[in-house]
């Protein structure tokens, strides 16, 4: 079965042109330039159920672009796009429902409040009953071994911790996709390793399906059976990890995705 299913998405943008100094500024006010920029060009791809995929490219390919397009937050202006056949156009707020997401870069906890509290506001804002909320956040708690640290303020938790926390949020609703944008970007090997192996875990026990997007090679290697490249908005490879590492070449992966990158006319590191 299907989780998403994505046909011939399009995005394009327009970006305003200013030149340099005082003149190109009154130039851009008066006669303004204006650039269209093609972010997402008729991608086509789908992602099993419990699938866990690598949606990865160079910084400005689209990746962002189309997550937020299958996530609701921006139109598309060509394709569909569907999510556990959810239109996420037409019905944003039941999508909302069903899928998780997580930016390394971004937090979405409260930092004065402790994970438990964070935990019972995610579970009023998904409207699930508070005896149920309880038993949620329980299973969450022991799944991410949060116990020792649920009731300290997260200002005050390490940078791995957060992110176990960021989370283990994202999942108080039990989603079916879960979204994950660089996840383990910033921690230690060790840290890494471990919300590593939370991953496999919750797609094993919860049979969650994961879209990760990472520059961490060995974030694809350990958690991927799949992977798809995206540069200058299109699709440029789809292929599975066993035959990305075994059958085309014995060279390490990166090196591998900088070949593919270079040959795209993106020479940009991984």
């Amino acid at each position: 079965m299907e989780a998403i299913r994505v046909e011939g998405l399009s995005k394009t943008f327009q970006v305003k042109r200013k030149e340099k100094g005082m003149r190109g500024s009154l130039k851009a006010i008066l006669h303004p330039q204006v650039e269209k920029i093609r972010a997402v060009d008729n991608v086509t791809f789908s992602v099993r159920e419990g699938e866990i995929l690598a949606f990865i490219g160079p910084n400005g390919a689209g990746k962002s672009t189309t997550i937020k397009m299958m996530t609701g937050i921006l139109y598309p202006d060509g394709g569909n796009v569907e999510v556990l056949g959810i239109d996420p156009v037409k019905r944003r707020r039941r999508l909302a429902y069903e899928i998780g997401t997580v930016f390394g870069q971004k937090e979405q906890l409260w930092t004065h409040l402790t994970p438990y509290d964070n935990l019972k506001f995610f579970g009023a804002i998904y409207d699930i009953p508070d005896r149920e909320s309880e038993k949620r956040i329980r299973e969450i708690a022991e799944l991410f071994e949060l116990g020792a640290f649920i009731n300290t303020p997260v200002r005050s938790l390490s940078l791995g911790q957060r992110i176990r926390c960021e989370i283990a949020a994202s999942l108080i609703h039990r989603p079916r996709v879960l979204f994950l944008d660089e996840p383990t970007i910033g921690l230690d090997p060790v840290v890494k390793e471990n919300i590593r192996t939370l991953i496999k875990r919750m797609n094993t026990e919860l049979n969650t399906t994961i879209f990760l997007t990472s520059h961490d090679t060995g974030d694809i290697e350990k958690l991927c059976r799949r992977i798809i490249i995206i540069n200058s908005g299109k699709v440029v490879l789809d292929d599975s990890m066993e035959h990305l590492k075994y059958n085309v070449s014995d060279t390490p992966l990166e090196n591998i995705i900088m070949e593919i990158y270079k040959s795209q006319g993106k020479g940009e590191a991984v």
